[in-house]
C-alpha cells in the first residue's frame, strides 16, 4: 500500500446497513487526518472503489450483498487491498478477518473510543510506511551515484595472453555471444568475455541502449532506422551494420530517441 497524500487519507466505507455506514462517516468526518470519504453499499461497489479510487483505509464489513468482506479481498488481492478493518456484528469472523491480513477488528456496536483506538492504530502503521519510503528513497539516492562510478571509459580485453583496451565510446554496437560478446569497433571483431547483461550494467545509458536480447547499440553510431516486412524496425548502422530492434526493446529506444517510431 502507498502512503496517503499530503492532503490526508482517503477512506473508503463498506456497509451495506445505511445507519451503520453513517455513523462511520460521522465518526471519520470529525478526524482533521480524513481528507475523502467514499461509500459502498455491496460488495462489488467496495472493489470499484477499492480499484478506482484507492483509499489509504478500508472499513469493511463482512455480511454484504453481493461479495462478502472476505470475498472482496479474495477478488483484489491482498497486495493490493488498502489498510483494512473490519466492521461486523458477528464475532465469530475475527480470526479469518485477521488471516485476511486486516489491521483491526470493530464489533458492532462499538465506542466513540474504541473508533479513535482504532485510528490511532491506523496512523501508526501509516507513519511506517512513510518512514520505510524515507529509506528506500534515501537507498536508492545513495546507490545512484555509486552506479554512475562504476561506468568507465575504458574496457580491459583479455586474449591470448594479452590485454587490450577498447575506448567504450569508440564502440559501434555489442553482439551477444553467451558468455562472450562480440565489440564492433571501426569495422573490427573484438571478443570479450562478459555477457551483455553485465555490460549494460556500466555502460553510460545515455550513449548505449539495448535494442535486442543480444544487441546494444551506440546512439551516436545510428545512421537511421529501417522498417521490416513485419512492421518492425532494423538499426542501420554508420559502419553499415544491421541489427533488429526487438519489439520487447522497442519502447526503450523510443524513449532514448525522444519520439514514436
Amino acid at each position: 500500500m502507498s502512503p496517503p497524500t499530503p492532503d490526508g487519507l482517503c477512506v473508503l466505507v463498506a456497509d451495506d446497513e445505511a445507519p451503520a455506514r453513517r455513523r462511520l462517516v460521522d465518526l471519520l468526518r470529525a478526524d482533521p487526518s480524513v481528507a475523502r470519504i467514499v461509500e459502498a453499499s455491496d460488495g462489488r461497489m467496495a472493489v470499484q472503489a477499492i480499484l478506482a479510487d484507492k483509499p489509504d483505509l478500508l472499513f469493511l464489513d463482512i455480511q454484504m450483498p453481493e461479495l462478502t468482506g472476505l470475498e472482496v479481498i479474495e477478488t483484489v488481492g491482498v497486495a493490493r487491498m488498502p489498510l483494512t478493518v473490519f466492521v461486523t456484528a458477528y464475532d465469530q469472523h475475527a480470526l479469518r478477518a485477521f488471516e485476511a491480513n486486516a489491521l483491526d477488528y470493530l464489533l458492532k456496536p462499538y465506542s466513540d473510543e474504541r473508533m479513535e483506538a482504532t485510528l490511532a492504530r491506523v496512523r501508526t502503521r501509516l507513519d511506517d510506511h512513510r518512514l520505510r519510503a524515507l529509506g528506500q528513497d534515501v537507498l536508492r539516492s545513495l546507490a545512484a551515484p555509486r552506479a554512475a562510478e562504476t561506468r568507465r571509459d575504458l574496457l580491459a580485453v583479455k586474449s591470448a595472453g594479452t590485454t587490450r583496451f577498447v575506448r567504450i565510446p569508440d564502440i559501434d554496437w555489442i553482439e551477444g555471444a553467451g558468455v562472450y560478446v562480440n565489440l564492433h569497433v571501426d569495422g573490427k571483431q573484438v571478443l570479450h568475455r562478459a555477457s551483455l547483461t553485465e555490460l549494460e550494467a556500466v555502460l553510460d545509458p545515455l550513449r548505449f541502449v539495448r535494442i535486442h536480447r543480444s544487441a546494444i547499440v551506440n546512439l551516436d553510431r545510428i545512421a537511421h532506422l529501417e522498417t521490416t516486412t513485419h512492421g518492425e524496425f532494423d538499426a542501420i548502422l554508420k559502419d553499415g551494420s544491421r541489427t533488429r530492434v526487438s519489439r520487447t526493446y522497442r519502447a526503450t529506444l523510443e524513449q532514448r530517441l525522444g519520439q514514436p517510431l
